[in-house]
Order: C-alpha cells, then structure tokens, then sequence
C-alpha cells in the first residue's frame, strides 16, 4: 500500500522506514497537498504492523510539518512539499585507485609506515587516555597540549639549533590545517601573496581559495629567485620552502635569505616558511630555518606527517606574539583543538627521546633507498637525465633533456600501473619544467625501486 515495503530483518525500526517512504512518495508528488492518509488502524492492517508503529510514523511527519491534522478529522498532506524535477546529480566522480594497485608507485611525501614502532605507539596512546584528568576530556583551548609544545620546542633546539618560547607554538591538525588558518590571519593585512614556481599545488589551492592574487617568482637549483621580487602594494606575505624547495628541492642561500627578509620588512609583510621533510638531509647537518633570523616576521610551519606517520595529523605553528590573540580566535571557530591522547602520545615520544632515535634511524633507510634509486637510474635508464634536490626529503627531481612531459603521459603511466608526477603539475606558469619528473622514495624498499624504474623505463622509450 502507497508503495511502502518494510525490510523486516533490517537495522531501522518499522516506524522509520514507513516515515521515510511516505515522505518520499510527498516530496516526489504522488501523495499531494490536502491528500487525506490512511488511518494508522487501516494502514497497519494492510502492512501487518501494530497500530503503535503507524502512529509513530504519523508522529514524525507531523512533527517535521509533513502532514497537518485537526483533532476528530483525517491527516492530510501539507501544501508545499512537491519537490519536482531534481537535476541530475553534478558530474560523475572519478574513482580514485588505491596505492596498492600501482605495481610502481613513485608518489611524493610517503614515509614508510612498515618501520613506525606502533606498539609502542598503541602503549603511549593507552596510557595518555589513562592518566588524562577529567578536565582534560573536555575543551582544553585552541593553543594545544602544554606538555607537547614544550617538548617540541626541546626538539626543535636539539635538531634545528633554534630557541623557541612554548607560548609561541600553536598545535595544529597537520601542516595543511595551519595553512587555511594562516590564510584567514593573514587575509585582512592584503589580497595578495608571493608564492615559489613551481610550488605545492594542493598548498597554493589553499590561498586560491581564500581570495588571495597569487604573485609567482620562479625558482631553480638554490630555491627562490630574489632577483624577481618586485615592489607591489597589497602583499600581505610570502610562501616559501628555504630549507627543502617543494619541488625541486633547493636550499635556499644566505644571502637569497637576507634579500628576502629585507623584502618583507621594506613591504611590512610576513614570511611562510614551510619546513616540511628537512630532518631527513643526507649531505651534512640539518639547515637552520628561516625563522632563526627573524622570528618577529616569519611564521614558522613544521609537520610530523613525513617524520612519523601522516595519519597522525599533528603540526604546529611558531607565531609572532602580535598574531596570537587572532589565531586563538579563528581555531576556536574552526575545531576549537587536535584530540588530546595523541598531542599526549606525541609529547611522551619526544620527551623520552624516541623521536630522536626514529629519525636517526630513518635518516639512515631513506639514504640507503635513495642511494638504491640512483644506481638503478644509473643502470636501467638509457635516456640521458639529470638529478635535481636529492640532498634532503623523500623524493628527487629527474630533467630529461628534450622530453615534454603532459598528463597524457601520466595517464598512459596510470594505465600500466605507474604512479609518477609531472613538475609542471606543481607550476602557476606552466611550460618551464616540462621535461621534469617527480620521483618519491621514502615508501619503497630497494627491489621495489629497481622494479619501479625498470617500468618507468619502458614508458620513457
């Protein structure tokens, strides 16, 4: 009756789903307006339910203004409820493959998971959750755990040398969190920013979307060009990687440094700097950050997501003090805080040193590994190539001269089971890096490299 069947043997209650079917027949036009419904005796005889199940559906469509009825007179439907002709759904989506359907997967910003020590990390996580006081278990503020932002400054003067107060670092829900807030800071001071090209794609989405005139400035081999900053009214900051160019992997030069710092301060503007994956350098000692020489104008972002494991969504922020009181008001709006056991977890693991020793320990593996990616190109790659940016982070830059790189390239690799990424995918000007690839390696034991290459061999003939 009225098109309604029940799913006896199913999770919703008898009295939802008649709810939702005549609902539905409402909404679609074939219950219409000041049409009289069947009494909840007569439409539980015809769906052998008992009268108490009809009389609840009836309920919740009046109470959600479905239905109208006077004391003593029939329900009927409301006026207004026909919802006509829907357009068809958007477009369709494309269904994105798992890592683990690519028989070489080269994708960038990939530590590798297998050698996290998660036991220990399930004992920490447990016993966070155990010694949380109760007033812990409910909002605790936008700043993040004390004892986290103090063992983070402890670790930042062990591996980067940099003194840092605690009550200038902001916990965040990883490196991407910290960018949309720093976007909504930073927005009222102007509408424009300067950005690397190539950079970050999905990071340079982040300022597109808040409004921001992006000003690009191209990069090579040593980072940020600063012979191409230009004066301009309206620039409110400058996005940059110094220690580890995303993507092609330069350091950027003390007095590139300088230059730019003069900028900022001529231009009365702020400095991003994005220190994404520098503890992993394998050419002498960490590079000191950006911030050291200027803390009172640059924004320092730093992530756990590459050294630990990226599920884990842990960053922070190193704020000038001017810019506290508004951050604290736009995360308390945004999500108020990152959960407490992790920021917990994560403080326990720096403060007894294991994140130390975890870094050290992968330093070494993802030397070896890029070590292992060298002398495979060397050996299996007939094509004349060059390396860009393989002092630091989890990936390379390869250049074959001559050789146009496009997305039907990468689509013809995806349908061999070839995951691989173009530079010009990461450029605002695109056409400059057209003979670039991206190559990540942190992920990927050393058979798995040869293996790799040899695919993307083939392709590249």
């Amino acid at each position: 009756m009225l098109g309604i069947e029940l799913q006896r043997q199913g999770e919703v209650s008898l009295s939802r789903q008649i709810y939702q079917c005549l609902r539905k027949q409402m909404t679609e036009g074939h219950l219409r307006s000041g049409e009289v419904l069947p009494s909840t005796r007569e439409l539980a005889k015809q769906l052998a339910v008992s009268r108490n199940t009809v009389y609840e559906a009836y309920e919740m469509l009046a109470a959600e203004g479905y239905t109208v009825s006077r004391q003593g007179s029939a329900t009927r439907v409301a006026d207004g409820l026909y919802l006509g002709n829907l357009p068809a759904a958007g477009h369709s989506v494309e269904k994105m493959r798992s890592v683990n359907e690519y028989t070489a997967n080269f994708r960038t910003g990939q530590p590798d998971l297998r050698r996290f020590p998660r036991h220990l990390w399930l004992r920490l996580l447990r016993k966070s959750a155990e010694d949380a006081l109760y007033e812990q278990w409910g909002y605790t503020g936008p700043d993040g755990l004390k004892a986290l932002r103090e063992e983070i400054a402890a670790w930042l003067f062990r591996s980067r040398g940099i003194t840092v107060c605690p009550q200038d670092i902001f916990i965040t829900a990883g490196a991407t969190q910290a960018l949309h807030l720093l976007a909504e800071l930073l927005y009222g001071r102007g509408r424009e920013i300067l950005v690397e090209d190539p950079c970050h794609s999905g990071m340079l989405r982040v300022f597109q979307g808040k409004g921001f005139r992006i000003r690009p400035v191209m990069v090579d081999r040593q980072g940020l060009q600063t012979k191409g900053l230009t004066e301009g009214n309206g620039l409110c900051a400058a996005y940059v990687t110094p220690s580890h160019q995303f993507p092609l992997g330069g350091i950027l030069p003390a007095s590139r440094r300088v230059e730019l710092l003069r900028y900022a301060l001529n231009n009365d503007m702020y400095i991003i700097e994005d220190d994404y994956d520098s503890e992993f350098r394998y050419i002498g000692p960490t590079i000191a950050p950006l911030y050291s020489m200027a803390p009172e104008r640059v924004i320092y972002v730093g992530t756990f997501s590459k050294i630990l494991f990226p599920a884990l969504r842990i960053g922070y922020v190193i704020l000038p003090r001017q810019l506290h009181l508004r951050w604290r008001y736009l995360r308390t709006y945004a999500d108020v805080q990152n959960p407490l056991f992790e920021q917990a977890a994560l403080a326990e693991f720096l403060r007894t040193r294991r994140l130390d020793r975890h870094v050290r320990q992968m330093r070494q593996l993802y030397g070896q590994r890029r070590q292992a990616l060298l002398q495979s190109l060397k050996e299996l790659v007939n094509k004349s190539w060059y390396v860009w940016g393989d002092a630091a982070g989890l990936h390379l830059v390869l250049e074959f001269p001559g050789m146009n790189f496009d997305q039907n390239f990468v689509r013809h690799c995806k349908k061999q089971g070839i995951y691989i990424t173009p530079v010009d995918v990461h450029s605002i000007q695109k056409g400059a890096h057209l003979n670039k690839l991206l190559l990540g390696y942190g992920h990927l034991a050393e058979a798995e490299i040869k293996k790799g290459i040899l695919l993307l061999n083939e392709q590249l003939k």
